[in-house]
């Protein structure tokens, strides 16, 4: 099947489906941190503790992504999505009947962790990819992305909700309730593994090779060395805002109410940039983004929080918050092609997860040893204003066999 014999309702349920699965897996993933306190004081663990749990889920879901990137190129998303909507479940599982750390370790991070890897942005960019033409290829992946920003604006409440009236190991089985819902989206989603990629014009590349001809192009390595801070700011927001905010004596529905904006500021965010990238420099406008999150942050955590900062800072986030993935995803096709674009997004992602790993346990390392987050917020800004200005260098000219393949009759 190629894509122009989709007919506009299937293209709409495959959309639908992957922006489903998106939306339910990150919003789940993203409230974890409203979990932290109460974990803490019902298990008798440290904030280290749940801090290296989310730590090691990020490095998991990194350290996996290349290879489901891998499965799903050569097999399809099909596989890839239903089982890590199975392995989601079976993390929430262990989270809520968690006892110790090694079972929160075990559950949201491990489990979770690779349940991401075959459910989140990666997988979801990559269907929309193949579903719609290179014209409309970035406004929809923006709006993949926006409408996977919706969960969180769910989950979120639900999860506080849950843990004022019935506390946290119910908004988990809520959490399972959602995961259930994972399950047809996916399936829907991977109706895409239909669609026909055309065929390169010159000789067939292996998976390898297409490895080696990305990391053999400085673009490519400063675009994923600088993906690097968006994991660390997310992270660490997402994990020890809540903490954060109760150490400061502010009401924890302020710290969901937060991370619910975040989410419905996402969806516009998302959505403009995935519409900018379709009409200007992809490499600007993600540096951009980088340089304004450490702008926010500093702005932010310079004073003391009030229930009013933290919504403001949370709408200004969550503008900037995952406008990264269709810039990304568009960058590595305009690079390398459609191909292996699940491959190549997932070694890129790698570097994210590295930072998304720091940001964690890093966060929650240094108020466990200084008592404050004074050190980890300053860091985030310095590291991001670097990471964002090194962006707007990246070099944007397509490997020499993409290029050959747009201009067949070009001079070699």
């Amino acid at each position: 099947m190629k894509q122009t014999d989709l007919s506009r309702w299937n293209t709409l349920l495959i959309l639908g489906g992957a922006a489903t699965m998106l939306s339910l897996a990150m919003g789940m993933r993203q409230s974890f941190g409203l979990l932290q306190p109460h974990m803490i004081r019902d298990i008798g663990i440290t904030a280290a503790d749940f801090s290296l749990a989310i730590a090691i889920q990020n490095i998991v879901w990194g350290a996996t992504q290349p290879f489901m990137g891998i499965f799903a190129d050569r097999h399809g998303a099909r596989p890839v999505a239903l089982f890590g909507v199975v392995v989601y479940a079976i993390g929430l599982g262990f989270a809520v009947t968690a006892t110790s750390a090694w079972s929160v370790t075990l559950g949201m991070g491990l489990c979770v962790g690779l349940a991401l890897s075959c459910t989140a942005s990666n997988i979801a960019m990559s269907v929309t990819a193949k579903t719609v033409s290179p014209a409309k290829r970035s406004m929809a992946m923006g709006s993949v992305s926006a409408l996977g920003s919706l969960g969180l604006t769910l989950a979120s409440p639900l999860a506080q909700h849950l843990i004022s009236t019935s506390g946290w190991q119910t908004a988990l089985i809520g959490f399972l309730g959602l995961a259930s819902v994972m399950l047809p989206a996916a399936w829907m989603a991977s109706r895409a593994d239909k669609i026909k990629v055309p065929a390169p014009l010159g000789a067939a590349q292996t998976v390898t090779q297409a490895i080696q001809e990305a990391l053999g192009h400085k673009g490519y390595v400063v675009l994923a060395i600088a993906f690097f801070v968006c994991g660390l700011q997310l992270v660490f927001i997402t994990t020890h805002l809540p903490t954060y905010l109760d150490i400061c004596g502010i009401d924890p529905s302020v710290g969901s109410t937060a991370l619910a904006l975040v989410g419905l500021f996402n969806v516009m965010g998302s959505y403009l940039f995935g519409w900018l990238g379709g009409l200007y420099s992809k490499r600007f406008l993600l540096g951009g983004i980088y340089v304004l999150r450490s702008i926010f942050i500093a702005a932010y955590f310079v004073v003391p929080p009030t229930p009013t900062s933290t919504l403001v800072f949370a709408a200004a986030m969550g503008t900037l918050w995952l406008g990264v993935v269709p810039l990304v995803s568009g960058l590595v096709i305009h690079l390398f092609g459609l191909r292996y674009m699940a491959t190549l997004s997932g070694v890129a992602f790698l570097s994210h997860q590295v930072g998304s790993f720091i940001g964690a346990w890093g966060g929650g390392l240094i108020y466990s040893r200084l008592g404050n987050y004074d050190l980890a917020w300053q860091g985030a800004v310095a590291i991001g204003l670097a990471a964002g200005l090194f962006q707007m260098t990246m070099n944007i000219q397509p490997s020499a066999r993409i290029l050959a393949e747009r201009n067949p009759a070009a001079p070699a």
